[in-house]
């Protein structure tokens, strides 16, 4: 268990811990939003592409990638001494979607990271977090030399309603990353509020 500093006289803080999940397709830059963002090394499951793989991993749009996230990223992130998250990234290849209702038992949010070049690629994820009713924020991911889309056309191509928030951000920046995880946190909260209303 992490505890947060203490201060002279004072126990340490138990901070509370939040598991946010981070999908989407293969090769949208899950493995390197977990990175940029995380305070530890972060743990991660790659392997390199194969001959084998080539008939089922479709790398059109990102030729130039030559690993996969073959179990889950591992990240974690203090956004205050009495909160941590802790960032779980999915697989993105369909072979590996077992995988997931594990890493999202427990979840509070999710982020499904969106590559507007392959944009069908996170139709999964999208689908995925809504039939669990577990929150999710979109966050398109603007790749260097991609073409860039107004939010509301993105919205409109991947069929969101009103209340998922999407955002545009760059998974290598860090304080780009961390705005989208508060998103996810802000997003959540506000769905158990609405839910709580309407239970009592």
């Amino acid at each position: 268990m992490i505890f947060g500093r203490s201060q002279r006289g004072k126990p340490p803080v138990e901070p509370v811990t939040l598991k946010i999940l981070v999908a989407g397709g293969f090769g949208v830059g899950k493995t390197t939003l977990v990175g940029a963002v995380s305070e530890i090394r972060p743990l991660r499951t790659e392997e390199l592409l194969t001959e084998a793989g080539r008939p089922v991993d479709d790398v059109s749009g990102v030729e130039g990638k030559h690993t996969t996230t073959v179990a889950m990223d591992f990240g974690r992130i203090t956004l205050r001494e009495d909160l941590v998250l802790y960032l779980f990234g999915t697989p993105g290849q369909e072979r590996f979607w077992f995988m997931w209702d594990e890493l999202s038992e427990g979840a509070l949010g999710a982020v499904v990271l969106a590559d507007t070049r392959r944009l069908e690629d996170c139709f999964a994820a999208i689908d995925y977090f809504e039939r669990r009713a577990i929150p999710f924020v979109v966050g398109v991911n603007c790749f260097e030399g991609s073409a860039r889309y107004p939010a509301e056309t993105v919205r409109t191509a991947l069929d969101l309603g009103e209340d998922v928030p999407l955002v545009m951000c760059d998974a290598r920046d860090r304080e780009s990353v961390k705005e989208v995880l508060i998103g996810v946190v802000q997003h959540a909260m506000a769905q158990a509020s609405v839910h709580r209303a309407v239970t009592t």
